[in-house]
């Protein structure tokens, strides 16, 4: 009897030739490193040299983070992930009155350069690569990191790093927005253009799946929404004046990993394909580069329980491990005791350490895409949930994506996944 994924599709006991009828694996695979990039944006992948693993970080004041970044560059760490706190995430300094009872608590305070300057003290900016994970004040904090940069002889055509910048989500699922979408979006383009003139080697934004999966979505949802947002920034830029390779080789995705492999695996490959056929069919993008969906993903913190948490060392290694299998390009691992409070030094070094296992003591960077053709069934399916999930979402016709945004539907798809959830929980 079949099983039912997350997505809702059904999960044979087991395939056969006659599940790939009709099937051509040139045209729904390729080559690695080439179009339509199911099988990763690199022909090499992981053979060459493991994906980047970058812890997601930050705490209390800028002393106490930095003395954590160098604890896990010690460790082996290769690229750091700065978490600000709500005030700074909203715009806010530490002694606004509105801003009591939040300072430090999920994330470092950051108000002025001084606090940038400590934050990155004795870290060589041109030999570490920095992820922030900011969205309204984006612009503001990308200036400051420039600027510490510049202050330590390090130009900005030598940084390497990415901002999220992803406003959209914000409205969909975090709520830390600051301006309208509009004025957001503009200000978007704004950071597209100074970053191909300023910063050319940076990341302008991470479009971001990961929080409406943690909201509730489905993985077939997660990517349709992701996706669409995607093409709202590219219709954006396009009618800003940017040719669209101009920019989208700088664009970066962020999702989430779960415990479910199989359908994790399927998700990401197909949300490769999708990305690249919307790139080259309908923006008309010539650079190849602009045409490869690159992400991050990070572990499934709702998967994370306060009750027993050394099981969810487990958890984590395997959600790591369908990142992988699935071609993640950055990877952070949660702690295991992430569910109770912030992660100490041990767990957040054991964190890092599962990364390393995965990297080094298994044979998945032996070969290019290990999963190659097995999960190509499973992967159309995705593919068809998550391209009609995302042209509803989109809302191609008379309501565009900033028009759905206003009425409010990715909420309301969020909110009734979370009450089937819980509705499930109960049956149980």
């Amino acid at each position: 009897m079949a099983r039912e994924s997350e997505s809702g599709l059904p999960i044979e006991p087991v395939y056969g030739p006659e599940d790939l009828a009709g099937w051509d694996a040139a045209e729904k695979l390729g080559e690695p490193g080439a179009y339509p990039f199911t099988r990763g944006v690199y022909p090499t992948m992981y053979t060459g040299r493991p994906w980047t693993m970058r812890q997601y970080a930050g705490f209390g004041t800028a002393t106490e983070s930095n003395a954590r970044y160098k604890q896990l560059i010690a460790n082996g760490t290769m690229g750091l992930s700065v978490a600000f706190d709500l005030p700074t995430q909203m715009g806010h300094d530490s002694d606004a009155p509105i801003a009591s009872g939040e300072v430090g608590k999920v994330g470092v305070a950051i108000d002025s350069i001084d606090d940038m300057r400590v934050l990155f003290g004795g870290i060589p900016l041109d030999k570490v690569s920095t992820s922030m994970t900011i969205n309204a004040p984006a612009a503001l904090l990308l200036l400051l990191y420039q600027l510490v940069a510049e202050e330590q002889g390090v130009s900005a055509d030598r940084l390497t790093g990415t901002i999220q910048n992803d406003v959209l989500k914000e409205y969909i699922a975090r709520g830390t927005y600051i301006f309208p979408p509009k004025p957001s979006l503009r200000l978007i383009a704004d950071i597209f253009k100074y970053c191909r003139a300023e910063i050319p080697k940076w990341n302008t934004i991470s479009i971001s799946g990961y929080h409406m999966a943690e909201a509730g979505a489905s993985p077939a949802q997660e990517i349709a929404f992701t996706l669409a947002d995607g093409i709202e920034y590219v219709r954006t830029a396009v009618a800003a004046g940017m040719d669209v390779d101009d920019f989208a080789p700088r664009l970066s995705f962020f999702f989430v990993a779960r415990t479910t492999i199989l359908e994790e695996v399927a998700k990401f490959r197909a949300a490769r394909r999708i990305w690249a056929r919307v790139m080259k069919e309908e923006f008309g993008a010539r650079n190849p580069k602009s045409l490869m969906l690159r992400f991050h993903t990070q572990t499934a913190g709702v998967q994370l329980t306060a009750q027993q948490p050394e099981v969810n060392l487990v958890r984590v290694a395997v959600q790591g491990l369908a990142a992988v299998l699935g071609g993640t390009q950055s990877l952070h691992t949660n702690s295991f005791d992430e569910a109770i409070a912030l992660p100490t030094d041990k767990s957040a070094r054991l964190a890092l350490r599962t990364q390393q296992v995965l990297a080094y003591e298994t044979d998945v960077t032996a070969t290019v895409d290990p999963f190659a053709g097995f999960l190509c069934h499973r992967e159309d399916d995705r593919r068809r949930r998550g391209g009609g999930a995302g042209a509803d979402a989109e809302g191609r016709g008379p309501r565009g994506r900033g028009q759905r945004h206003r009425a409010g539907f990715p909420e309301e798809r969020d909110r009734a996944q979370r009450l089937s959830h819980r509705a499930g929980d109960r049956l149980r």
